[in-house]
Parts: C-alpha cells; sequence; structure tokens
C-alpha cells in the first residue's frame, strides 16, 4: 500500500509509518489524508504489527493541513471525515507512538496529540497555529486531558510554538533525544511494548481512555471489565511460566 506520499513498512513486530511528502513540509493534503487513514486500517488488521510508529521524511514531522489545497477548495468547516485516521485512532487495541522531529504544526501537532506517547528530538517543536490563519482546533477538545488547562490556553491563544523541553515540561512528551537518536529511541520502546502481553497492552490502552474522563468508580468498574479477559487467557499463565523457567515469554495473543 505504499505510495509516494507515505510508506508502510513492518519490521520485529513494529510498524513504521512515514510521512513522506519533505517538499511541502509534510502537509496533509487529501493524497496524504487517504494514505494515513489505509496505513491505519493496514496496522489495526496486520497481525505481524503490534506497534506502530509515526514519523516524517525531511526536516519536519508535519506542518498541518495544505493550506494551499484548503484556499483551493475554499475549505469551511471540515466534514466528519476529514481525518478520521486520527479521530477513531483511540479505537485502535494497539498503541501507536508519534516520533517527532522538526516541527508539528496544526494537523502535525494533532498527530502527535493522538498518539498514545510521543517522543522528539531536541529540535522538535509543537504547535497550534490555527488562530494565525483563522482556522478552528476543535480537534485540539482533549488537549486539557494531557497537559494543565493554562498551557492548552497558551498553545491556542498564542498560536506560536513551543520547545521540545517545554512540551516535555508540560507532559505532552514522553522521552526526548538528539535528532539522530530519534528512531533508535522508538526502536527501543516499540519493541519493549511489542515485547509485552498484547492482551494486556490492549487492555491497559482502552482503561486508560475509558477513565480519563470518568469517574474513579466508573474507571475501576471498566477497568475489571476490560482486563478480565487479559486475566483469564493463556497469556496471563505463559508470562508467570516464563518467569519462573528463565526464558523469554511467547505470546499467543489469546
Amino acid at each position: 500500500m505504499n505510495s509516494e506520499v507515505l510508506i508502510y513498512e513492518v519490521n520485529d513486530g513494529l510498524a513504521w509509518i512515514t510521512l513522506n511528502r519533505p517538499d511541502a513540509r509534510n502537509a496533509l493534503n487529501a493524497e496524504l489524508r487517504a494514505a494515513l487513514w489505509d496505513a491505519f486500517r493496514r496496522f489495526a488488521g496486520d497481525d505481524d504489527a503490534r506497534v506502530a510508529i509515526l514519523r516524517g521524511s525531511g526536516p519536519v514531522f508535519c506542518a498541518g493541513g495544505d493550506l494551499k489545497e484548503m484556499a483551493e477548495c475554499s475549505l469551511t468547516v471540515p466534514p466528519p471525515d476529514y481525518m478520521p485516521h486520527l479521530q477513531r485512532n483511540l479505537e485502535l487495541d494497539k498503541p501507536v507512538i508519534a516520533a517527532v522531529h522538526g516541527g508539528a504544526f496544526g494537523g502535525g501537532f494533532l498527530l502527535a496529540q493522538m498518539a498514545d506517547l510521543c517522543i522528539a528530538a531536541h529540535d522538535a517543536q509543537f504547535a497550534i497555529a490555527e488562530a494565525r490563519w483563522g482556522r478552528g482546533a476543535p480537534w485540539a477538545a482533549s488537549l486539557p486531558w494531557l497537559i494543565p488547562p493554562r498551557a492548552a490556553l497558551e498553545l491556542l491563544l498564542l498560536a506560536r510554538p513551543i520547545s521540545a523541553g517545554r512540551a516535555y515540561e508540560l507532559g505532552l512528551v514522553n522521552r526526548l533525544a538528539p535528532a539522530a537518536e530519534l528512531d533508535t529511541l522508538a526502536q527501543e520502546i516499540g519493541a519493549t511494548i511489542a515485547a509485552n502481553a498484547p492482551l494486556s497492552v490492549a487492555a491497559a490502552k482502552r482503561m486508560v481512555y475509558a477513565g480519563a474522563g470518568a469517574p474513579l468508580e466508573a474507571a475501576f468498574a471498566a477497568a475489571d471489565a476490560l482486563f478480565e479477559p487479559a486475566y483469564l487467557s493463556e497469556d496471563a499463565q505463559e508470562g508467570p511460566r516464563a518467569f519462573r523457567e528463565g526464558r523469554p515469554p511467547k505470546w499467543l495473543g489469546r
């Protein structure tokens, strides 16, 4: 399914999804948005891929929406399916890691926001620049779940970039690395997750999102229900058994 604007590769359980419009700063035109949708659907059904790593080619992770395309089509309110791969990303059972270098602006910020984990190069910058261009950012409604509300307001109202270091301080970024070592860090984190029991990983992801806006009692009830299949699985027995026998576990996903 590789195209000129996106590359999908699977190695050792990791799906590498690479935005490939470097000359356009990986701006999200219609072709790239469609390719991203296909990539996430492929990842969801790919038994050989347990973790996805989203990255950009060239000097910038993603500059956001393609403003030239927006101007050409006189885009007003984006339709509900404008960025469906992002809106539905939380429905994926498998984790997605955003590996950001250069800039993550607008829609690129959305990619980083909607990923489950975000790592960044020291040169990375993050911005919701929509206010500078008269556009909207309703997709940032979940931002106060990730960072303090006043930090979210700073991003939205100033519409200016913040550094990778500042994003790390706020909790928007999980880890930092030199630009030359970003892929290595992504590989290490992805491989660590991929080596864990897939049912436990899937339940953990669903639990966190289910509990994010729920009362504590409801969150615990949801967590119990989500993890029950993992507890009753063969993998739940394989993990302790492998530990006892001093060997890596062999996950079956059932």
